[in-house]
């Protein structure tokens, strides 16, 4: 069984993560054959957009933590080529259709994508506060959120599509039966429009979403490190075994009050 598959509607390619087992989640090869896919949608002129979606109750899971338990390290395994959908390479639009959790990594995915299409009842959550030791601060930015949703998202709550569609992270809002219909749809109507309008709308569009400042993701960067990285892992056999997790906070008690700062990542 191939761990994505891919079906051709005229100009219009479908890929489709395949591991209704795991909800999809991201394992290594799975990554490599995104990478592969994405690059061959790339090069392809017979194919101009793309839908994105998941097999089974879930779009993706995002990490699958069992490989990285095995591996010991935390993250996933990276594709041995460069994914040009995930480095924003890829001037082709991306239209995701989400029939299910979209979680971790798999939000990002959706985050990467141009438009959205969502099943009635979906969850979405952003777990980098769950996993690692700075949650996703960055996503409401991107997703130009008010400054409590932001918050709340870089946090771990979840989000119903319903609340998502409501705040403007989702354009359609479907019954499951309706999902594909009206992504294909939306592709339609881009193939209405001039081609370079297309890809040029699409890339400028792309340029004024907002992104954290380079003194801002320095910090980050020092807030990554800030604390126990064994929580990290902790994290994740804790996830897998179905148990609450035993953290640990900071190796020296004391870091809790010694914060980086904006002025000490700058002197740096």
């Amino acid at each position: 069984m191939a761990v994505v598959e891919t079906e051709r509607h005229g100009q219009v390619l479908v890929v489709r993560m395949n591991r209704p087992e795991r909800l999809n989640a991201l394992n290594g090869e799975m990554r490599n054959r995104l990478a592969e896919i994405w690059t061959e949608f790339r090069h392809d002129n017979g194919l101009e957009v793309a839908i994105f979606t998941g097999t089974g109750r879930g779009f993706c899971a995002g990490e699958d933590m069992k490989e990285s338990l095995q591996d010991g390290a935390p993250g996933g395994r990276r594709p041995k080529m460069e994914d040009p959908f995930m480095s924003g390479a890829l001037e082709k639009p991306v239209i995701a259709a989400i029939n299910g959790f979209a979680m971790g990594g798999g939000f990002m995915l959706v985050e990467r994508t141009d438009l959205r299409v969502a099943v009635r009842g979906t969850v979405f959550e952003v777990s980098e506060a769950k996993r690692w030791l700075l949650g996703g601060y960055n996503h409401g930015h991107i997703a130009n959120l008010p400054f409590p949703l932001a918050m709340e998202m870089a946090l771990g709550f979840r989000f119903t599509s319903e609340r998502f569609y409501e705040i403007g992270f989702v354009n359609r809002l479907v019954e499951p039966d309706q999902l594909m219909p009206t992504a294909l749809s939306m592709a339609e109507h881009l193939l209405t429009l001039p081609p370079a309008s297309r890809v040029n709308t699409v890339h400028m569009m792309r340029q004024m979403r907002p992104a954290p400042g380079a003194d801002l993701q320095k910090l980050a960067d020092a807030l990554h490190e800030h604390g126990a990285l064994s929580d990290r892992m902790e994290s994740r056999a804790a996830f897998a075994e179905k148990r609450a997790p035993k953290y640990k906070g900071w190796d020296d008690p004391q870091d809790r009050y010694r914060l980086p700062t904006l002025d000490s990542v700058k002197s740096r």
